[in-house]
């Protein structure tokens, strides 16, 4: 008998490990509902659901718990644990009834795993604050991704653990802190908790209570954006909180590879990366140049330090993709909103929580169009693309180059099916960039001041599926789609 092309029992059993776990951290946001006197009830049901349905997803494909995954097993457990959570996600959001629709509880959740940070609520204070505490937590789990999260704190994986890794690890980046996959996403999320947990200590000495400072820092470390109050971070109008925000988010944005280098003293490593560089660069440019377009444009009354303060905010708050708002961009004049808009497509450092294409793509793009011209003057001449001193070689200049093909067919699509909806082709445009992209805020009527509740609800749907292509980095979700990922040759 031939050997089965997919064990679908191994993904069953995978994602109903995942389940459990989801099952169990649902269970955070109680702490937060028995303090503020809420309903215990639809968080202990949801939780509830989720662990049944775990529990009997592992017990009934027990026999393949031991079981090797491959490449195929890979890459379905990671884009259906996605597609699987999300909807369980949605489970506190509509038993409480805080947002009572499928359509936009699967949004909110899936912008919350995706780390996307688009909203559909239009009234984010008079939400119970354990389903607001889910709702961040779900973006801090996405952040670094729950796969690699299971691969740290469960040994059922084996060696298909890095199967999943690959998968799901954002950004193209070759760097492992530790040879072994489970060692690895251990320190990653060491990282990951110990910036968190950093950060909700000082914006509590900034000024924040404990249950925003706790809630923003999840948030903040998994560059997703979600706020506890409907006008982000400019409800708090605070210099001090702005800057300790800009400071985590740009560490959040960078490779946490070099995090780990830095904490063991590795300096000349972070400052001989050339993606490190560009990003440092690119952000204090970008801040150099739209400080006095604000100023300038002054339709918002700021002074020439209120404006650079604004421009260093928002600007690292889009790069990263974190999506966090001090100030509406989209009223700060049309170079500035331009400047935003190709932004949404960028993304920091691979290897970080951020999502877009990522710096690193675009600087090897950069350098390989450059080096073009010098091609077509010596044919026969071998001139390599480098980075970081080093040859890169053609494979991953190939791969490059069908990503980005990959990244604009898919972006060209959905823009055209959001029109078809009857969305305006500005929103369109922006909407399909910034769910793409990971961001959260787009341009025009869905820009930082608005939320995305006024969509049709096809529109939410194509958006929902959009962010988890991106937070999957395209190929992922796309390789399942393909002929060629069912056929045994």
């Amino acid at each position: 008998m031939p050997k089965k092309l997919i064990n679908s029992s191994v993904v069953l059993n995978v994602i109903g490990g995942l389940l459990l776990i989801m099952g169990v951290l649902m269970l955070t946001s109680i702490c937060f509902s028995i303090y503020y006197h809420e309903n215990l009830l639809p968080i202990l049901l949801s939780s509830g659901i989720t662990l049944c349905v775990g529990g009997a997803l592992k017990y009934f494909t027990k026999s393949s718990k031991d079981a090797e995954i491959k490449k195929r097993e890979g890459y379905l457990i990671v884009t259906f644990s996605w597609i699987s959570m999300g909807v369980f996600a949605t489970l506190p959001y509509l038993l409480s009834g805080a947002i009572p629709t499928v359509t936009n509880a699967f949004f909110e959740s899936m912008s919350g795993l995706s780390t996307t940070g688009a909203s559909i609520l239009d009234n984010i204070e008079e939400l119970p604050k354990g389903i607001l505490f889910w709702r961040s937590m779900t973006q801090w789990l996405g952040g670094m991704g729950i796969i690699v999260l299971t691969i740290a704190i469960l040994p059922m994986l084996g060696i298909g653990g890095m199967e999943l890794f690959v998968a799901e690890a954002p950004g193209p980046t070759k760097d492992k802190i530790h040879p072994r996959i489970k060692e690895t996403a251990k320190r990653l999320w060491i990282i990951y908790l110990g910036l968190t947990v950093a950060e909700t200590i000082i914006l509590m000495f900034a000024g924040m209570n404990f249950y925003d400072a706790i809630n923003h820092s999840l948030t903040t470390n998994s560059t997703g954006g979600f706020s506890t109050k409907q006008d982000s971070i400019a409800f708090f109008d605070s210099a001090l909180i702005e800057y300790i925000i800009v400071f985590f988010m740009f560490f959040a944005g960078t490779n946490f590879t070099l995090l780990y280098f830095a904490l063991k003293g590795k300096f000349k490593k972070i400052l001989k990366n050339d993606e490190f560089k560009w990003y440092l660069f690119a952000v204090i440019g970008l801040i150099i140049i739209l400080g006095p377009i604000i100023y300038y444009n002054n339709t918002s009354g700021y002074d020439l330090g209120r404006s650079y303060r604004a421009a260093t905010f928002q600007t690292v708050s889009i790069i990263t993709t974190t999506g966090y708002a001090s100030g509406d961009f989209t009223t700060w004049g049309p170079l500035a909103e331009f400047v935003f808009f190709l932004l949404l497509f960028s993304g920091a450092s691979a290897g970080s929580t951020s999502g877009g294409i990522k710096i690193v793509r675009i600087v090897l793009l950069m350098k390989n169009g450059f080096l073009e011209f010098k091609r077509r003057l010596h044919p026969n001449a071998v001139i390599p693309v480098h980075l970081n001193k080093e040859p890169v070689s053609n494979i991953i200049i190939y791969n490059l180059l069908a990503f980005i093909f990959l990244y604009l067919f898919i972006y060209t699509i959905g823009a055209l099916l959001m029109t078809a909806f009857g969305v305006d082709l500005l929103e369109s445009l922006s909407t399909v960039a910034t769910s793409l992209g990971n961001v959260g805020p787009g341009i025009g009527d869905y820009g930082p001041s608005h939320s995305f509740s006024t969509l049709p609800s096809p529109a939410k749907w194509l958006l929902s599926f959009l962010m988890l292509f991106g937070r999957l980095e395209l190929f992922t979700v796309a390789l399942i789609l393909t002929p060629y990922f069912w056929k045994r040759n």
